[in-house]
């Protein structure tokens, strides 16, 4: 039976990263993260958010792992990003002697998605696809992400399903 561990999520940092090396020179930087489900409130009938707010963790992997450090860098509270990455189960024992768990989303790769005070949105950094730089390469994105792209109107609005 196969598994799969992987969430996609585009939301924005609750906190500003607090990044600790390790003693063999690794990094990680701890983060909190939102995103919102949207729904439909039945008494108004107006959509609403609802938050999710979760903890994330970004580390500097392998040679050319320097993701930690590309949060640490470019990610502030309120920055928007896209973020790949799998659940992790976080567990323990409090002072209390109570068990307690927590699920973290463990950031295997992230695209910053704010516009740099000086110029366009920079590109994706960490480990994946080929299209993605890594955290050493993040050079300026060309093209102005301001405009919007002109689709045909061939279908109303009614009749898209979501």
């Amino acid at each position: 039976m196969a598994n799969l561990n992987k969430v996609l999520l585009i939301g924005r940092l609750t906190r500003d990263p607090e990044v600790r090396t390790f003693s063999n020179g690794g990094k990680v930087a701890r983060f909190g993260f939102a995103v919102n489900n949207r729904r439909k409130n039945s008494q108004t009938g107006q959509w609403e958010d609802d938050p999710v707010w979760l903890d994330c963790e970004a580390y500097n992997r392998g040679e050319f792992g320097k993701l930690a450090e590309t949060v640490e860098q470019y990610c502030r509270k309120g920055s928007q990003v896209f973020i790949e990455g799998h659940l992790q189960l976080d567990q323990w024992t409090d002072r209390d002697n109570q068990k307690r768990q927590k699920l973290k989303i463990v950031v295997d790769a992230l695209q910053l998605l704010d516009r740099r005070q000086d110029g366009p949105a920079t590109p994706a950094a960490g480990r994946g696809a080929a299209s993605r730089t890594t955290a050493a390469d993040v050079p300026e994105v060309p093209g102005d992400f301001d405009e919007q792209p002109e689709f045909a109107d061939d279908a109303p609005d009614q009749n898209i399903p979501f």
